[in-house]
């Protein structure tokens, strides 16, 4: 087992290596091969009435003259011991952890991640226990009452919450739940759980919501085809044969054998959301990571985009290596070796 995590850690820690040359690549190394200069990158960080040789001197200052590999090795020494950027006039420094200095704000990317990710971790926390409780239990029902009006009718709700888009349905909540009948606080309203923990439950709970009846649908679909293909199966007659309790034969046989490709699939969803949920967090006006994202993007920030998508994929790839060693706890079937 301890040699098992050891070599997921070895893997993870060259995955990050991979998905940041990756990154690193696309906003500096695709652009080049598309036919951009050195001067082209540099307008992104100075002003639009910057004379041609400011341009020149700021793209000699950021090093674009410099190879790609030998870019990609200063922007990543920036992130275990800091970066330095000459402006000219001044020099800019970002300390470590540096994933990235906006030019536009003058500001290091790192500490607005920082300040960023509370709420979208509030968000995706708080969502997922959600999703993964209703539509599990859901799906379980449904397949243990295959064919019943609540099969029908559960199977129904959940097509239509895989079909309705984010935006939408959280448009809705927030027209009917919120404004028209105050059943939920409004948009906007996000409080952190370390200064009102009652204020931040309230001001999350129409996002969590309107968020987890997207998911849940999915899960409930999921967990009832594994159900249904898991309750044939040899030692589930086999459990029933020894006088097993229903009960038992459901939850210890059953569910933890369907559980695991439902495991894989929450990795993926909790990963990404951790990186940002950007439709929800828009439409609720929620200032987490996915809005920064979409700031950055509108700004046409670069170190912006680039922090938020080195951050996701970190959260990806913890994500998927939890999920590796939960497969033993969950389905006894699997071994690690």
């Amino acid at each position: 087992m301890v040699t098992y995590i050891i070599r997921r850690l070895i893997a993870a820690v060259g995955l990050l290596f991979v998905v940041s040359a990756i990154t690193f690549s696309i906003f500096y190394l695709v652009p080049r091969l598309a036919g951009a200069t050195p001067e082209t990158l540099a307008t992104r960080y100075v002003g639009r009435t910057a004379t041609a040789e400011t341009v020149k001197l700021t793209a000699q200052n950021l090093g674009f003259y410099d190879p790609i590999v030998v870019q990609y090795g200063h922007w990543a020494k920036g992130i275990f011991v800091g970066a330095s950027y000459d402006m000219g006039a001044e020099v800019e420094h970002c300390p470590a952890p540096c994933l990235g200095y906006s030019f536009i704000t003058r500001q290091p990317v790192w500490p607005d991640l920082l300040d960023r990710a509370p709420v979208t971790l509030s968000l995706a926390a708080g969502a997922s226990v959600l999703w993964l409780l209703a539509g599990v239990s859901i799906g379980v029902l449904s397949a243990l009452r295959r064919g019943s009006l609540f099969d029908r009718a559960a199977m129904t709700l959940a097509l239509a919450g895989v079909s309705m888009p984010i935006f939408w349905t959280g448009l809705m909540s927030l027209a009917y739940l919120s404004y028209k009948f105050g059943i939920f606080a409004n948009g906007a309203s996000y409080q952190p759980i370390t200064q009102d923990p009652v204020a931040w439950f309230k001001s999350l709970m129409l996002p969590w919501i309107t968020l987890a009846f997207l998911f849940s649908a999915q899960y409930a679909r999921l967990t009832r085809a594994g159900m249904l293909e898991t309750m044939n199966e040899d030692y589930i007659r086999t459990a029933r044969a020894k006088g097993l309790k229903e009960n038992t034969v459901v939850v210890r046989h059953g569910l933890r054998a369907a559980l695991t490709p439902i495991l894989t699939i929450f990795g993926l969803d909790l990963g990404l959301l951790l990186g940002g949920a950007i439709l929800t967090e828009k439409v609720f006006s929620l200032n987490g990571l996915g809005k920064y994202a979409v700031t950055g993007i509108s700004d046409q920030d670069m170190p912006k985009i680039m922090g938020v998508t080195l951050l996701a994929a970190f959260f990806i790839v913890i994500s998927n290596l939890v999920v590796d060693m939960l497969y033993a706890v969950v389905d006894p079937r699997v071994r690690l070796q």
